[in-house]
């Protein structure tokens, strides 16, 4: 007996197809952008992709928006595999509806991140939004709220990646801003809470959408943008290199390498790096390429606060957070700007289990008015928190100088460092001794106060003092180093997470 369906397969393709259209690719591209689907496709192991919510529509009524529907409204969520492991993924479409979002589009964003929650697994945005539908006031604010609130519960649980690669505009943009990593793309992507128009009717402001949001602002000046890719292949490539040092989740350590490739010319080269004379400059980035394997370094906002480095790497295979003093800008000074970004890294390096590595050339916090008038006392005061709060592992290596404060701030014993290390003309001292002097002796004649500089140098201007006093673990030769840190770190890798280590949020900062 032939057995009859009412299934219509032909209606589901269709339906389907409506979902995933190639047909509204064209404007996307002539744009300088990928689709929504081209991006999760590069991003995900072919066939792993499981899509969730497909079918799902809003259900505003207003200004005729129930004649104006498409399923899926705006948004690909889901989960699969990157390079063998399982992460879930949201793509905003900005084909559709400008990608903007709506309440139950939010919905389908909220339920992949309560996904990730439940899976304890990486989630990555791929933002490319005009903001919230206008069409529905409220309800999609609402959404906002939840995506919002989702991102906050998850932070410091599980990585969170967004990558702005189109607009990000409005409330929209505050999702991005509480996740961990935040990429963008050049020449594409903007993001900003009031656009260009909004900004004129308001202030009466010009300004293009670039100089509010683009990527320039975002890299140089607020410092908001980790890193910026030349296009939306490079930013999906950096997704999935980013991915490598981290864990699914804070109760993991990230994969070791193990083959690490290391020329080993840099191993003597690093004891010509660093100049004797302590005013003298020099470039820290050669420092850390002579710590590190080979093409592992991945700097975070490299043009951002430059008087600090903030770093992922590999020593000897091992992932590991670099935070170093760049000579080269302010002196290495620690300002405003660079202990905002140096706590914002430790505390993500703290959550998923990445050791830190200091690199210490530090002769001060940034003087002047400027700067205590904005608080660099509360900004400070950020890295002495977040270095005294993270359980990671902590070692630190004082090149140079280390004087007052900011030789606490780049994480001294006293803040914890499981093990710190010093060159053999590292200084370590309240002020440098010609300060010193001047403070002690400052109605001495020259010839006095030059006998005491020598006597304050001979005392207290060298590793040993600190080293008697227990400061200090040793006192190496530069090419000694990378084989001193990848030894702490294999026996720090074969100890377990804490199973009752409790996350703590990462709130920006």
């Amino acid at each position: 007996m032939e057995t009859k369906t009412n299934i219509d397969y032909k209606e589901l393709k269709e339906r389907l197809d409506n979902v995933h259209a190639e047909s509204r690719k064209e404007k996307q591209h002539n744009a300088g952008k990928l689709t929504a689907w081209e991006r999760i496709n590069l991003l995900m192991d072919p066939g792993t992709f499981v899509e969730t919510n497909v079918y799902i529509e809003h259900r505003c009524t207003y200004f005729s928006m129930q004649n104006k529907k498409q399923e899926g409204d705006g948004v690909i969520t889901g989960y699969g595999k990157v390079d063998g492991r399982t992460v879930c993924v949201y793509a905003q479409d900005f084909t559709v509806f400008g990608g903007s979002i709506s309440k139950m589009n939010a919905k389908k964003i909220a339920d992949i991140q309560n996904k990730a929650l439940q899976m304890k697994v990486p989630i990555i945005g791929l933002f490319d939004s005009g903001g919230a539908r206008v069409q529905e006031g409220i309800q999609s604010l609402s959404g906002h709220g939840n995506i919002f609130f989702n991102n906050v519960k998850t932070s410091g649980k599980i990585p969170q990646i967004s990558a702005i690669m189109g607009p990000c505009a409005g409330g929209a943009s505050y999702s991005p801003a509480l996740t961990d990593f935040i990429l963008m793309v050049e020449g594409t992507s903007n993001m900003f809470i009031t656009g260009p128009r909004v900004v004129k009717e308001a202030i009466g402001q010009v300004v293009s959408m670039d100089d509010l949001g683009g990527t320039e602002t975002h890299s140089i000046m607020s410092g908001i943008a980790d890193y910026v890719a030349k296009d939306d292949k490079m930013c999906i490539a950096y997704i999935k290199k980013l991915l490598t040092y981290l864990p699914d989740n804070y109760r993991k350590r990230p994969g070791v390498y193990k083959i690490a490739p290391f020329n080993l010319i840099k191993n003597e080269k690093i004891n010509d790096i660093v100049p004797a004379e302590k005013r003298q400059p020099f470039d820290t980035h050669e420092v850390i390429k002579c710590l590190t394997d080979e093409g592992s370094i991945m700097e975070m906002k490299e043009k951002y606060a430059p008087n600090i480095i903030t770093t992922l790497a590999r020593i000897g295979g091992h992932p590991v957070g670099i935070i170093a003093n760049q000579s080269s800008s302010k002196a290495g000074c620690i300002d405003i700007d660079a202990a905002d970004k140096a706590a914002g890294f430790i505390r993500i390096c703290d959550s998923f289990n990445i050791p830190l590595i200091n690199l210490v050339d530090v002769s001060g916090f940034y003087p002047g008015k400027e700067q205590e008038q904005r608080g660099i006392i509360r900004h400070g005061a950020k890295m002495l928190f977040a270095y005294s709060e993270a359980e990671v592992l902590k070692i630190t290596v004082i090149m140079r100088k280390a004087y007052g404060g900011s030789y606490l701030a780049m994480c001294s014993k006293e803040l914890g460092a499981d093990m710190v290390y010093a060159w053999p003309n590292a200084e370590i001292a309240v002020m440098s001794a010609e300060a010193a002097i001047d403070v002690l002796y400052k109605d001495c004649s020259e010839e006095g106060k030059q006998r005491y500089r020598e006597e304050y140098k001979k005392q207290f201007m060298t590793p040993f003092e600190a080293a008697h006093n227990g400061y200090v673990d040793e006192v190496i030769v530069p090419s000694e180093t990378r084989n001193k840190i990848i030894n702490i770190l294999s026996l720090y890798q074969e100890q377990e997470v804490d199973e009752n280590k409790i996350p703590h949020k990462n709130i920006p900062m």
